[in-house]
């Protein structure tokens, strides 16, 4: 669906299944019932999210063919691919392991480029396609700057040969397609000043350095090239915790001509921290249930000076409460879009409310997707069926863009 102009849809990885069977079967399952509930009468866009495993199986035997003709059937269409994580996501230990396979691998080219090869198969003509992706590697896992380096040296020739692909498919097929970065806490990209050092320092000149020898082409058509297919994700919660604001992320990537290919409509939990012992602790209290064992809750406090400090899980944080100078915190957890408050907590969604009205003023990209997979925040109460909650996530962010 498109609401002023911008392709809308919700990120199918809030459905369990690691299989193209069952992922399959949860698309047919509450892809037509969201439709319904929202009265489109025309097409409606998907955001689909597929592990490795299932990407194998959908192109093969002839699957891929068949899911096109349910789109078909159904008047849907795939605009967006959410190709950051590789492996399991639901009902497991991620943790970390979310970046598994990074972007010094083998494996995790070869994912994304099988997902390119079903983007183009499944985009319609006249229309861009884009896949999010990992911030190239877990900053956490490098103990030396060599180490590091190793790993960047590897990924920008991996995305030089993602962007050789993707200018193949746009001279052949004249479909655009983009592969999206998304920054993340404690990612190697995490912020938008690293986006830009990495664009600047390592992807344009050893990325195109790959460019330049494969295809024969000037430094400055390789540059070109690069910043036409290799885009950011603009995660609304992962930016809202690093403290960013939409207007000057998007005004100082415009200045260095980084596009952004896809924002992903989505809410951190914050938190105020008392000065009160006593309160602090009972904070401690409630934070404590959510430090749960599937998701990374990356934490970044500030102070009342706007110093920041990272803490690379929930129970690191819950853990100095009583003794930091920290005055708010913000938890990384996809929470509801619609709500503000949480009982004692609240969320990021005034951020939510500052990005939709800076594309406004400013239309860096139109695709959204709504990504929404930690329901657990809501009271029982207030917790629907999830066909009737994805229909309301996607209401809320109708009005507030039509606004």
């Amino acid at each position: 669906m498109q609401i002023k102009g911008h392709h809308l849809s919700y990120c199918t990885n809030i459905h369990p299944g690691e299989t193209w069977e069952d992922t399959f079967q949860s698309i047919k399952d509450y892809v037509p019932k969201v439709k319904t509930n929202l009265g489109i009468q025309g097409p409606f866009g998907i955001g689909l999210r597929l592990s490795n495993q299932a990407s194998e199986t959908l192109i093969s035997d002839g699957n891929l063919s068949e899911f096109q003709k349910w789109l078909d059937t159904h008047n849907c269409y795939v605009f967006t691919m959410n190709g950051f994580p590789y492996g399991e996501f639901h009902h497991t230990v991620v943790k970390d392991k979310v970046h598994q396979p990074d972007w010094s691998t083998a494996a995790r080219k070869e994912y994304t480029l099988r997902l390119f090869q079903i983007l183009e198969a499944l985009t319609p003509k006249g229309q861009e396609g884009s896949i999010s992706t990992s911030p190239i590697s877990y900053r956490h896992w490098f103990e030396t700057s060599l180490e590091r380096e190793k790993v960047l040296q590897i990924a920008c020739e991996q995305l030089a040969e993602i962007t050789a692909e993707l200018h193949q498919i746009e001279q052949k097929a004249q479909k655009t397609l983009h592969l999206d970065i998304e920054p993340e806490p404690d990612g190697i990209l995490e912020n938008t000043e690293e986006v830009l050092w990495f664009f600047k320092d390592w992807l344009i000149p050893k990325g195109g350095a790959w460019l330049v020898d494969k295809l024969g082409i000037s430094p400055v058509a390789s540059a070109q090239l690069l910043k036409h297919h290799v885009r950011i994700c603009y995660d609304v919660c992962h930016f809202a915790i690093v403290y960013e604001k939409a207007e000057d992320t998007f005004r100082k990537l415009q200045e260095e001509g980084i596009k952004i290919g896809k924002i992903q409509i989505s809410a951190a939990l914050k938190v105020d921290v008392p000065s009160d012992l006593n309160e602090r602790q009972n904070l401690q209290s409630k934070l404590k249930p959510l430090a749960e064992s599937t998701y990374l809750h990356q934490v970044i406090g500030r102070d009342a000076s706007g110093n920041l400090q990272s803490y690379p899980d929930l129970p690191e944080a819950i853990a100095i409460l009583d003794q930091t100078e920290i005055e708010e915190m913000r938890i990384h957890f996809h929470v509801p879009v619609f709500l503000a408050h949480y009982g004692n907590l609240s969320s990021t969604q005034s951020d939510i409310i500052q990005v939709l009205e800076e594309i406004k003023k400013n239309p860096v990209c139109s695709h959204f997707e709504v990504e929404t997979y930690t329901w657990d925040v809501l009271d029982k109460a207030l917790r629907q069926e999830l066909s009737s909650s994805i229909t309301r996530e996607m209401e809320w962010v109708i009005n507030t863009f039509e606004k």
